[in-house]
């Protein structure tokens, strides 16, 4: 879903920035309010974790592929405004090193799959978990799941809003034809977050829900654990994932839309030293998840002194 330069013109372009710019503000504003210094290494794992996430594509139908976004998943173990700030680092890199999503367009993937995406899943999955009447756990799995496929649904429905704005794509087409086909690919979204969330509700239940917020934090351990994992995935899963379009560059292949080439150093995982494709999938996938941890590491490592400084002055003024 990642948008290329060349599918939306400016004003849309400059729009959808301001308003993710807005929505980063405020999670910026509510991670600093909760975030503590051990607290920081849950921000990189959930950003190396995304970064792999969007790297397994699988097939859906008539040669189109899906990926998972994570972002729900990540709202539902951090908080919210921790996952827009993940979601906005992984997307920032995957422009700048490897071409995935457009520089123009980076405001609208941020604000499609990092604010829209992750709140509108979110505050689904809080609704769900008040109507659906089972057992505990199984009420978070079940609303999770319902809240993987409606936020990756409701990503793709803004998505067509862009195009139709920016008179790249008639809103008539554009609607039915990004929903339709994210409807299919938010199947896998939701069975996967419901199924990570079984498996985290199982291996470390007080971390469920908004950890961030209950001060709660993983060992340091389970941090390497989950680095580990994500780069086992990276080298030895991602290379061998569909190879097929996603459900946006199927769309702007049928229909020829002018997506311009951005220069970026990993861009089509190329490396003049390896010429097997898998190869190069697996040595990108693993710089890209090491570099997504560094970056939300770094800006969670940013937030920290903010918060020491306001707690200090806030207990001598008691």
């Amino acid at each position: 879903m990642h948008l290329p330069d060349g599918f939306l013109d400016a004003k849309t372009a400059l729009l959808s920035s301001g308003v993710a710019a807005a929505g980063v503000t405020v999670a910026l504003r509510q991670v600093r309010a909760s975030l503590e210094p051990r607290q920081m290494p849950m921000l990189g794992l959930g950003a190396a974790f995304v970064f792999v996430a969007q790297m397994l594509n699988f097939p859906i139908a008539g040669g189109t592929s899906g990926h998972l976004l994570g972002g729900v998943l990540a709202a539902i173990l951090l908080g919210p405004g921790a996952a827009v700030l993940v979601m906005t680092c992984v997307l920032i890199v995957q422009c700048l090193m490897f071409a995935d999503g457009g520089l123009v367009s980076l405001g609208a993937n941020v604000f499609n799959m990092g604010v829209v995406n992750v709140c509108g899943g979110y505050f689904v999955f809080k609704l769900a978990r008040t109507f659906i009447r089972m057992e505990h756990h199984r009420a978070a799995v079940f609303a999770a799941a319902f809240a993987g496929w409606f936020g990756m649904v409701l990503a793709a429905a803004v998505c067509a809003g862009e195009l139709a704005l920016s008179q790249t794509v008639p809103w008539a087409y554009a609607f039915p034809a990004m929903v339709n086909t994210h409807m299919l690919i938010g199947i896998g979204e939701g069975l996967a977050t419901g199924l990570i969330l079984l498996a985290v509700l199982r291996a470390r239940p007080e971390l469920v829900v908004n950890s961030l917020q209950s001060g709660r934090a993983l060992r340091g351990r389970d941090v390497l654990y989950g680095v580990l994992l994500c780069l086992g995935l990276a080298l030895f899963v991602a290379p061998f994932t569909c190879s097929w379009p996603d459900g946006l560059e199927s769309i702007g292949q049928r229909l020829g839309l002018p997506a311009k080439t951005v220069v970026a150093p990993l861009s089509g995982y190329r490396f003049p030293f390896l010429e097997s494709a898998a190869g190069t999938t697996a040595v990108a996938g693993a710089i890209g998840t090491v570099v997504a941890f560094i970056a939300a590491y770094i800006l969670a490592r940013a937030v920290v002194p903010v918060l020491g400084t306001s707690k200090k002055d806030a207990t001598s003024r008691h």
